[in-house]
């Protein structure tokens, strides 16, 4: 295999592009969104504070906020060509490709559907903030051949989200739980799916298409997916008993360990410990501890083996699994947060634009002669 010494797979440690929105504070293991450390932001904000910094530049204000969350709430209704999308789809239909489907529908009624300056797609940003929610909580209950719960303009992103999926109010610490997951699963830089967002509008296409394939590429198990995976993993753990057994036999044979290591946290994941702490108050709360303890208990497997630490997709998912929420929804929630960091990245794009073009070395044959057709 050719060597190129400016040439890394994957585009690692490359850099791509500049942006305002995030980083990765190495040195101190810490993800600011803004420049605001995010974990300060979970344990100080709601969810709908986040979207509006991500979206606005900065934190609203009191009055802000208000209007913020009213244009959320006044937006959660789905048009009747979503819902004959919902509808009509078998039930067996993966949410995430049910959910890539309707919100590339989104775009034929949008009001602002023509118009693609800063302002207009704000607005739709925010149209799809409020719609994500309920079309995933829609299609979980269709397939299930339920009636679809209609939205409450008395409750936030987090608590609705839960109320629409079950057709009854949340607990406060389940509300709380998705509060803290839909601020961590918010932005996360040039992640592939921010990426592949701002590639596709770079080319002038419309936000709807940008989120589109931000959605695409976020079902993949590498990416958004690591949630769900690793839920699965945990469920054929079973036990603590199981967990270090499990984890060194997964390591003796190269097996990858779903929710553990990333390419940006060297020294462990900064979102991973606010997620922990809210899945043991729904352990305490329920009086079961299981889940956790497994996690736990593989975590520290993988620490003391390989010195590989858990992302915030591992306790995502047990956290997730403790509200009964599931599995097959994670990473739609997770879409229904990342929109806000994705709009972000497309207005940024779009706010000071030039083509995503990048080159490649060439490795197939360097000349091959036409042969005619009746001679090959």
């Amino acid at each position: 295999m050719v060597e190129y010494p400016e040439y890394s797979p994957g585009l690692e440690g490359i850099i791509a592009g500049e942006s305002a929105i995030s980083r990765i504070d190495s040195e101190r293991n810490r993800l600011l969104s803004r420049g605001y450390d995010l974990v300060d932001l979970t344990e100080n904000v709601s969810f709908e504070e986040v979207a509006y910094l991500l979206l606005h530049t900065d934190l609203p204000s009191d009055s802000q906020l208000s209007d913020f969350g009213a244009q959320l709430r006044q937006q959660r209704d789905l048009t009747e060509e979503v819902l004959a999308i919902l509808r009509s789809v078998p039930p067996f239909t993966h949410p995430m490709t049910l959910l890539r489907t309707a919100v590339s529908s989104l775009g034929h009624s949008d009001p602002d559907a023509g118009d693609d300056s800063h302002d207009a797609n704000v607005r739709k940003a925010i149209r799809l903030l409020a719609k994500v929610p309920t079309i995933l909580t829609t299609a979980h209950r269709l397939a299930l051949g339920q009636t679809p719960v209609e939205p409450r303009a008395d409750l936030d992103q987090a608590a609705n989200l839960l109320y629409m999926l079950r057709g009854e109010e949340a607990q406060a610490y389940e509300a709380e739980a998705m509060n803290v997951s839909l601020i961590l699963y918010a932005e996360h830089g040039f992640n592939a799916s921010a990426f592949a967002a701002r590639v596709t509008v770079s080319t002038l296409s419309n936000l709807y298409a940008a989120i589109t394939s931000g959605i695409g590429a976020l079902a993949g198990p590498l990416h958004g997916g690591a949630n769900e995976a690793a839920m699965e993993m945990l469920l054929k753990v079973g036990s603590v008993e199981n967990a270090r057994p499990f984890a060194l036999a997964a390591m003796a044979s190269k097996a990858k360990i779903m929710g553990f290591g990333h390419r940006e946290y060297k020294s462990g994941d900064s979102r991973v410990p606010i997620m922990k702490r809210v899945a043991r108050q729904i352990a305490e709360a329920t009086g079961n501890s299981l889940w956790p303890d497994v996690g736990d208990a593989i975590e520290e497997t993988m620490i003391a083996e390989k010195g590989i630490h858990p992302n915030v997709d591992f306790p995502c998912a047990y956290a997730y699994y403790m509200m009964d929420i599931p599995i097959p929804l994670y990473t739609p929630i997770f879409v229904s947060s990342r929109i806000s960091g994705w709009s972000a990245h497309v207005v940024e794009q779009l706010d000071n634009n030039r083509i995503i073009r990048p080159i490649h070395h060439y490795t197939g044959e360097a000349h091959r002669p036409y042969v005619p057709l009746k001679e090959r």
